[in-house]
């Protein structure tokens, strides 16, 4: 069980630091925000991050966020999808997320432009990218990215793109791991040149709790925290 002042301390010398990285990049205090990501973690440990004043939460299956909704039902949680998402999960999605930052290719848009026009809902969105060479990870092609947003554009008004995301490479050289968050800032700032009308490219979702001082001085304007929130997770009981 987790300890309500642990949580809550956690947060708070969290939102000191990542205060006074955003200040070290020249930027202002309270420009870089924390999602805290809970995925496999308890009810209860979510309800002590909400005491604290957070009402934005990072999952990785629509599966949970669709079961922790109905747990905490009534407490103004907005859940957000980080992980990678199959187009049948896609009706979890628009019924109980308020946002999705993994938005990866047409398929899924589409999926979801259908369900949210079910569900009478939008969407914000946030197209992840994949800025590093390992196979296993996710995320648009950055050569994709302009027809891609062309598309969503067009095709999905449901879907409100507001920005990027992407998740760095798994690699002990902290040089190679800013090098995906600058990749990321540089495309933004590329495709933001091109002024495509109805997108929105201001948020740039990138660092986790191992690298997000990198992330940061890389131009982040939020980051993933879980482990430094919540403690390690045991995957064995999800």
């Amino acid at each position: 069980m987790s300890n309500p002042s642990t949580i809550a301390s956690r947060i708070a010398q969290l939102r000191l630091h990542i205060d006074a990285l955003a200040v070290a990049a020249g930027r202002p205090a309270g420009s870089v925000h924390l999602l805290p990501v809970s995925k496999t973690f308890s009810v209860d440990a979510v309800r002590e991050a909400i005491a604290t004043g957070i009402t934005r939460f990072g999952e990785n299956k629509a599966q949970e966020i669709r079961d922790k909704a109905a747990a905490l039902a009534g407490n103004g949680v907005q859940w957000v999808m980080i992980g990678h998402l199959q187009t049948n999960k896609a009706k979890d999605i628009a019924q109980h997320a308020h946002e999705i930052q993994s938005l990866d290719r047409p398929e899924l848009a589409l999926a979801l432009q259908r369900r949210l026009q079910a569900e009478d809902r939008k969407l914000t969105a946030l197209v992840q990218v994949k800025t590093s060479h390992e196979p296993r990870k996710y995320g648009l092609d950055p050569a994709d990215l302009f027809d891609f947003l062309r598309f969503l554009a067009s095709e999905t008004p449901r879907l409100r793109v507001q920005g990027l995301m992407t998740m760095a490479a798994n690699d002990p050289d902290r040089q190679v791991v800013r090098d995906c968050f600058r990749r990321l800032r540089e495309l933004r700032d590329a495709m933001q040149a091109k002024a495509i009308d109805g997108i929105s490219l201001g948020r740039l979702s990138m660092g986790m709790s191992g690298d997000y001082d990198l992330a940061i001085a890389e131009g982040s304007t939020e980051v993933r925290i879980g482990s430094a929130i919540f403690g390690d997770r045991s995957y064995t009981s999800s």
